[in-house]
């Protein structure tokens, strides 16, 4: 098949990989220049230069336009794929290459359509992610299933390795994906009554409220593990950001987000029903200050009787 390729840094990376190595053509790839971000900074593979090492004729745009659209269009493809594009495809793009678009994205769909898929999961504790190549329609994330891959979630996962993960099915997942188009092996349409959308994650989002329990507390913490913006609070007037806490087996008592001393641990109370003794505290393992400082001793900034609020 004649193949144009869509995509961004190492999602975009990896699924050009796996099509350079299918034996298919790829005719022409487009990608964006770089995004100053944290997560982009550290999963940086370049399709630009992935793209010259193989020869494919390469486009850099920051939507999928003009130009860039008349390149799509006029490559006269057999299939397009697409893995980690950020702005919106419109159809007479999309539908332009005659088996239309194939696109990977980072979740179960028809659950967790939009953005952020493996932290909001994580938040929720759900016990297996995973990740979806469909075809593209009108919708955003709404289009015909043609293969997943599962994974399972386990109590030690982060947000960064359950994308680490997810990285590792995309070359599997294409290979299976773009055989079933070949056979025309039929695609299974999404249920709209399973489906569910999630925005992007904001500062205000990751706000710690030390009336939740202390499990959904270290679930956000793992989900906006480095090189995400982190799970905060504050003490006083001074922010806090927390790298790794975990859930005390004892159960304390007294107001929600006041900082108390377990032996050498430092433990937040915590949880709806905190005054009544009944929950689980936050172990604190690691910080990091406001001025950039990691901290493995949390003692030496949370003292004891203070109490943690959000910023």
């Amino acid at each position: 098949m004649r193949i144009v390729f869509v995509g961004f840094a190492t999602w975009g990376h990896r699924a050009l990989s796996a099509l350079a190595r299918s034996g298919h053509e790829v005719v022409l790839a487009v990608t964006q220049p770089p995004i100053d971000d944290p997560y982009y900074a550290y999963l940086n593979e370049d399709v630009g230069a992935l793209a010259g090492d193989l020869g494919v004729p390469t486009m850099h745009a920051h939507r999928l336009n003009g130009e860039a659209a008349d390149a799509v269009v006029a490559a006269d493809a057999d299939l397009m794929v697409v893995a980690n594009w950020p702005s919106r495809i419109e159809k007479p793009v999309f539908g332009a290459p005659r088996l239309g678009t194939l696109n990977v994205h980072d979740s179960l769909l028809p659950r967790y359509a939009g953005f952020g898929a493996p932290n909001w999961a994580l938040i929720n504790d759900e016990s297996e992610v995973g990740v979806t190549a469909h075809m593209m329609d009108d919708g955003f994330d709404t289009g015909d299933i043609v293969a997943r891959r599962v994974l399972p979630v386990s109590d030690e996962d982060t947000a960064l390795t359950l994308v680490e993960r997810s990285l590792d099915v995309v070359a599997p997942l294409l290979d299976e994906s773009l055989d079933a188009l070949l056979r025309g092996r039929p695609t299974v349409p999404q249920d709209p009554a399973e489906a569910t959308y999630f925005h992007r994650r904001r500062h205000e989002d990751n706000r710690i409220d030390w009336t939740r329990p202390a499990r959904a507390i270290r679930n956000l913490v793992r989900a906006q593990c480095d090189p995400f913006p982190n799970a905060h609070s504050t003490v006083g007037d001074t922010p806090i950001a927390f790298l790794d806490v975990s859930v005390t087996g004892r159960r304390f008592g007294g107001t929600a987000g006041r900082v108390v001393r377990d032996g050498d641990d430092v433990v937040v109370v915590a949880g709806p029903e905190a005054r009544t003794g009944r929950e689980h505290g936050v172990r604190v393992n690691r910080i990091r200050t406001a001025d950039g400082t990691v901290v493995d001793t949390p003692a030496d900034v949370l003292r004891p009787g203070s109490r943690l609020g959000s910023a």
